[in-house]
């Protein structure tokens, strides 16, 4: 007897209107268990809807564009019969969980209620035995034979991706005395990061916050006048930057003694990868791999990308022009870093963001200060508002805009889509080499960064969220010490997300929004700094620290800082939860005067009621 069974959105971490970036099936389709129906993806996280039983898709309930939270219908499954799914569908048992980054390890007992990534992370690779969603119910792939012909280097461990991730693992195998070969498709070795990602995007930065900071001396009396921007020479000095790095990593390799190839990389067996280079294919021979191949920034079909004035964020950083115009797509961390730096370079910039806020994933109370003060500057910020087309002129790009009070048609020198980014897992022929890879192109690990093929490891934006730099580091880490027989695994607690926009957001650790999500009780020191006397001195007192507790405990679980270089203060609380402080060792800390540093002491101190730097009545 056939059964009908509504497909709906499992709890998604408190996140609601995510974009529908993908419907991976049709009307009339046959599906497995687990197959992933559509895929949703908000600011740097994503996941599939899972099928909660086999059967044939009957109707389809949204489109690609629509939004969704948890709960939503996105489509009609019929089965053969009746299921003990049919009660389960709006929660799938056999999604994956929420996990710790790369679904390393479980939270830990000490920390109550310290989730080790966001719960929005169900693309997540989980420990091995639960896959990702997307490659449920598959096959490992059957390796390739080895191609017998002889290897034109061989080496006990390879490493494919010189990221952050790539060459942390290259470097600590070399030191662990493994003969390594390092692979990377750029020039220069860095990866994204070091290359067209972190680093020049930061060294434009400065460049924006210096200007910002000339600007503000005319407040306390000193005149710089207007900026005279030289294109040529700032891109000079992003490149210098960029030189520096990448030069340095290139003579830590030669120290090491590991070798480069410069190329890309793909497997054509288990133990055998092809290096197509400017010089010609190499055949490199490999005992252990380490798959460190990062991302790639998601380009919108539809989209006009054969014009040149259409940019992806590796495309804004060379800095062709300054446009007179500039619309940025998507209100994430990456677009608002663009859009700092060409408002500073003097470009009217206008954000459009399909969520109702802008940096999905923060909380609301963190973005407002950043919100408040780009809107004062930007032509405009759009929230729930969708590009629906754009169209290419002599004039510029005109854009057509859907939503909630969308503003009318506007023609835009320059575009630029920042809608995140998508692992390359699917780019390597992982599948010559037995590894499996899921429709997303993640590759599932376990705590170990293991594959399902035992010699090959994997690490970095392509074995899940969050897509970090900081994160990949670590994990390459562990991967070469298991690589050369130790005793290693990812246990981090948590994971620090920093915005470098001006001011600069910094959260770790539990979110309120998840807080009150998952039932825990929570308190909050929030201390502002307008109270503080560093913030009043450089006239940036629109920030603020907050730190939650467990309520139990007192221990703290989760921060969010707003402020300039807020990412160098996060640090602080994330040791602080590593090592399961309470309230009172944070505050009793001495903090030197006058920082923003001290800000967090004195959060934990209003949580504790004994700050003296404010003054809060007490509860009757």
């Amino acid at each position: 007897m056939a059964n009908s069974i509504e497909i709906k959105v499992p709890d998604i971490g408190g996140s609601g209107d995510i974009p529908v970036i993908e419907v991976l099936v049709k009307a009339g389709d046959t599906v497995r268990k687990n197959q992933g129906i559509v895929t949703l993806e908000s600011d740097k996280a994503t996941m599939e809807v899972p099928s909660p039983d086999d059967g044939v898709i009957k109707e389809l309930k949204v489109k690609l564009g629509d939004t969704a939270s948890e709960g939503t219908v996105v489509a009609i499954l019929e089965t053969a019969g009746a299921s003990a799914a049919t009660d389960k569908a709006a929660k799938p048992e056999a999604a994956a969980p929420k996990a710790a980054p790369s679904g390393k390890s479980e939270p830990s007992a000490t920390v109550p209620g310290v989730a080790l990534a966001p719960p929005f992370m169900e693309s997540t690779p989980t420990p091995a035995g639960h896959p990702l969603p997307g490659g449920e119910g598959k096959a490992a792939p059957k390796a390739a034979a080895a191609s017998g012909r002889k290897a034109d280097i061989e080496c006990q461990v390879v490493v494919l991706g010189s990221g952050p991730g790539g060459y942390t693992a290259a470097f600590r195998a070399a030191d662990l005395g493994q003969h390594t070969v390092l692979i990377e498709r750029y020039p220069s070795l860095g990866g994204v990061c070091l290359n067209v990602g972190c680093i020049p995007s930061k060294a434009l930065l400065h460049a924006g916050r210096v200007i910002g900071e000339a600007a503000h001396a005319e407040d306390i009396g000193i005149s710089f006048g207007k900026p005279k921007i030289d294109l040529d020479k700032l891109r000079a000095s992003k490149d210098k930057v960029v030189k520096q790095l990448t030069g340095g990593l290139a003579s830590m390799a030669k120290q090491r003694k590991v070798t480069t190839l410069q190329g890309t990389g793909k497997f054509i067996s288990a133990n055998e990868i092809e290096v197509e280079g400017t010089d010609g294919t190499k055949l490199v021979r490999f005992d252990k791999a380490i798959i460190a191949a990062g991302s790639q920034a998601v380009k919108l079909p539809g989209f006009p990308w054969d014009d040149k004035r259409m940019m992806d964020s590796t495309d804004a950083l060379d800095l062709a022009d300054i446009p007179k115009k500039l619309l940025v797509v998507g209100g994430g961390i990456i677009g608002l870093e663009m859009a700092c730096v060409y408002d500073a370079l003097g470009s009217e910039v206008t954000v459009v963001e399909l969520l109702d806020q802008l940096m999905p994933g923060a909380d609301p109370d963190l973005v407002r200060p950043l919100q408040q003060r780009l809107s004062k500057r930007y032509a405009g910020i759009h929230l729930k508002v969708k590009v629906a087309k754009i169209e290419t002129g002599k004039k510029g790009l005109t854009a057509t805009f859907e939503g909630d009070k969308a503003p009318e048609p506007q023609t835009y020198d320059r575009v630029l889509v920042a809608v995140g980014r998508s692992a390359n897992g699917g780019k390597i022929n992982a599948e010559a080499a037995g590894v499996n890879v899921t429709d997303r192109g993640f590759i599932p690990v376990d705590k170990q960064m293991r594959t399902n093929v035992p010699h090959i490891f994997a690490i970095g934006d392509l074995v899940g969220q969050p897509m970090l730099a900081h994160k990949a580091t670590h994990e390459g880490k562990v991967a070469a010490e298991v690589a050369a027989g130790q005793k290693s695994e990812f246990v981090a607690r948590v994971i620090p997300s920093v915005a470098y926009t001006d001011p600069e957001i910094a959260w770790v650790g539990l979110t309120e929004t998840e807080a009150k999500k998952a039932g825990i009780a929570y308190g909050v020191g929030k201390f502002p700094h307008a109270a503080s006397g560093r913030a009043i001195g450089i006239g940036r007192t629109e920030g603020f620290t907050k730190l939650l507790f467990d309520e139990a405990s007192h221990r703290v679980i989760g921060a969010g800082i707003v402020a300039p270089n807020a990412g160098d203060l996060i640090a602080e609380v994330g040791l602080a939860i590593e090592m399961g402080c309470e309230a009172a060792d944070i505050g009793l800390t001495i903090h030197p005067h006058p920082t923003l540093s001290e800000s967090v002491g004195m959060a934990a101190e209003v949580y504790e009621g004994t700050i003296t730097d404010l003054y809060i009545p007490k509860k009757k």
